[in-house]
């Protein structure tokens, strides 16, 4: 038995296939060439077990051995500590590193989730347009100028950061070419397809599943 397992929802809807975070983790898992197997709860239910891992009864999160870590993005440190493909070994380069980790968390998503949720619900008013759009545009700067974004090669920070932004509705908000650019330039590496049809294959399977016993 594998003892790296990343534990995610059992079934969701349509909408936040290929999105669900528990993919983050896999997707870094397969860069890393680290052997994994991916673990479910109801996603219908929370059961005490469920907080017991992850305190606010969300997923992911990832086990390994006796180490258990909920926060996709606390779980994302754990695995690069184990593979230079994901954290370079020098201090200049893992400290470029982390700072791209929480700008993705910190300074873009932070802005994204909410201003993508109030566009979904059909707010009439999207007060965090203005901020999400300065956000956008300061990262466009950066990355016309690189085509990563630490140690001047692929690392975690690429895997997250590109994560966050190719969330369709952020990828249609405005026009940033090498923003598009640097989405299609990550999410072409193969771990990533992998992962992201591993995940839109265990749901479809859920689908199937859930058929024959309703």
């Amino acid at each position: 038995m594998h003892d790296l397992v990343v534990t995610t929802w059992d079934w969701v809807p349509d909408g936040p296939r290929g999105f669900v975070r528990d993919l983050r983790l896999c997707w870094a898992l397969e860069e890393a060439g680290l052997p994994y197997r991916v673990a479910t709860v109801p996603f219908d239910r929370r059961d005490p077990s469920h907080y017991a891992y992850q305190p606010f009864g969300q997923v992911p999160w990832l086990t390994d051995g006796d180490v258990s870590i909920f926060e996709s993005g606390a779980g994302l440190l754990h695995i690069s500590r184990k593979s230079e493909t994901l954290m370079p070994n020098d201090p200049a380069g893992a400290a470029e590193t982390l700072q791209w980790v929480f700008a993705a968390l910190n300074s873009i998503e932070m802005v994204s989730v909410p201003w993508w949720f109030l566009e979904i619900t059909g707010a009439k008013e999207n007060g965090l347009t203005g901020w999400l759009q300065g956000r956008l545009t300061h990262l466009e700067t950066v990355l016309e100028n690189r085509d990563w974004l630490a140690a001047g090669r692929f690392t975690v920070s690429d895997l997250l950061m590109a994560d966050v932004l190719r969330v369709e509705k952020i990828r249609a908000f405005g026009t940033r070419p090498a923003t598009e650019s640097y989405i299609e330039r990550v999410t072409s590496r193969p771990a990533f397809r992998k992962a992201h049809a591993d995940q839109l294959a265990h749901f479809a399977a859920a689908d199937a599943q859930r058929a024959t016993f309703s």
